[in-house]
Protein backbone atom coordinates (compact mmCIF):
# COMPACT_ATOMS: atom_id res chain seq x y z
CA UNK A 1 0.00 0.00 0.00
CA UNK A 2 1.14 3.61 -0.75
CA UNK A 3 0.30 6.82 0.66
CA UNK A 4 1.11 9.90 -0.23
CA UNK A 5 1.54 13.02 1.83
CA UNK A 6 2.53 16.91 0.18
CA UNK A 7 4.10 19.77 1.90
CA UNK A 8 2.79 23.02 1.37
CA UNK A 9 6.41 25.01 1.79
CA UNK A 10 8.76 22.13 0.15
CA UNK A 11 8.82 20.25 -2.98
CA UNK A 12 8.65 17.09 -1.71
CA UNK A 13 6.12 14.03 -1.19
CA UNK A 14 6.28 11.60 1.38
CA UNK A 15 5.67 8.79 0.53
CA UNK A 16 5.08 5.59 3.07
CA UNK A 17 5.42 2.57 1.73
CA UNK A 18 3.80 -0.53 3.24
CA UNK A 19 2.99 -4.02 2.38
CA UNK A 20 1.70 -7.37 4.16
CA UNK A 21 4.74 -9.84 5.50
CA UNK A 22 3.55 -11.68 8.11
CA UNK A 23 5.64 -14.99 7.16
CA UNK A 24 9.22 -12.34 6.39
CA UNK A 25 11.55 -11.40 8.67
CA UNK A 26 13.59 -8.80 6.92
CA UNK A 27 12.18 -6.22 4.21
CA UNK A 28 13.75 -3.18 2.34
CA UNK A 29 12.35 -0.70 0.28
CA UNK A 30 14.29 -0.51 -3.31
CA UNK A 31 13.63 2.55 -5.32
CA UNK A 32 15.48 4.54 -8.33
CA UNK A 33 15.39 7.73 -6.24
CA UNK A 34 17.91 6.52 -3.83
CA UNK A 35 19.94 5.29 -6.86
CA UNK A 36 18.17 1.41 -5.99
CA UNK A 37 19.89 1.29 -2.47
CA UNK A 38 17.68 -0.64 -0.04
CA UNK A 39 15.64 1.09 2.88
CA UNK A 40 15.25 -1.20 5.64
CA UNK A 41 11.57 -1.27 6.64
CA UNK A 42 10.33 -1.69 9.81
CA UNK A 43 8.35 -4.62 11.18
CA UNK A 44 5.31 -3.92 13.08
CA UNK A 45 3.24 -5.42 15.46
CA UNK A 46 0.24 -6.44 12.68
CA UNK A 47 2.69 -8.35 10.48
CA UNK A 48 3.27 -5.28 8.05
CA UNK A 49 6.50 -3.55 7.09
CA UNK A 50 6.92 0.18 6.70
CA UNK A 51 8.89 2.63 5.87
CA UNK A 52 9.02 6.46 4.81
CA UNK A 53 10.87 8.14 2.04
CA UNK A 54 10.49 12.31 0.93
CA UNK A 55 10.57 11.78 -2.79
CA UNK A 56 11.19 14.96 -5.38
CA UNK A 57 7.69 16.52 -5.94
CA UNK A 58 6.38 15.47 -9.79
CA UNK A 59 8.05 12.22 -10.48
CA UNK A 60 8.07 8.90 -11.73
CA UNK A 61 9.86 6.08 -9.31
CA UNK A 62 10.29 2.73 -9.78
CA UNK A 63 11.09 0.51 -6.92
CA UNK A 64 10.07 -3.18 -5.75
CA UNK A 65 10.44 -4.35 -2.46
CA UNK A 66 13.35 -6.79 -1.15
CA UNK A 67 12.20 -9.65 1.08
CA UNK A 68 14.40 -11.62 3.39
CA UNK A 69 17.15 -10.95 0.77
CA UNK A 70 16.35 -12.18 -1.93
CA UNK A 71 12.99 -12.18 -3.18
CA UNK A 72 11.44 -9.15 -5.08
CA UNK A 73 7.75 -8.41 -5.01
CA UNK A 74 5.75 -5.39 -6.19
CA UNK A 75 3.28 -3.30 -4.65
CA UNK A 76 -0.14 -4.09 -5.17
CA UNK A 77 -1.16 -0.04 -5.27
CA UNK A 78 1.69 0.86 -7.28
CA UNK A 79 0.26 3.97 -9.57
CA UNK A 80 2.33 1.84 -12.58
CA UNK A 81 4.15 -0.93 -13.73
CA UNK A 82 7.08 -0.76 -15.89
CA UNK A 83 9.29 -3.53 -17.77
CA UNK A 84 12.74 -3.53 -16.15
CA UNK A 85 15.71 -5.47 -17.54
CA UNK A 86 15.21 -8.65 -15.97
CA UNK A 87 12.15 -9.03 -17.96
CA UNK A 88 9.89 -8.79 -14.91
CA UNK A 89 8.09 -5.31 -13.86
CA UNK A 90 8.92 -2.85 -10.78
CA UNK A 91 6.58 -1.14 -9.40
CA UNK A 92 6.14 2.91 -10.32
CA UNK A 93 5.22 5.65 -7.49
CA UNK A 94 3.45 9.32 -9.42
CA UNK A 95 4.17 12.03 -6.90
CA UNK A 96 2.46 14.67 -8.92
CA UNK A 97 0.23 16.98 -6.84
CA UNK A 98 -2.66 15.83 -9.21
CA UNK A 99 -2.01 12.05 -9.23
CA UNK A 100 0.15 11.65 -11.99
Amino acid sequence: MLKKRFFKTKDECEVTFQFDGAEAETAAVVCEANNWQPVAMKKQKSGDFVTKLRLPVEGQFQFRYLVDGDLWLNDDSADAYWPNQFGEKNSVVFTGRNGS
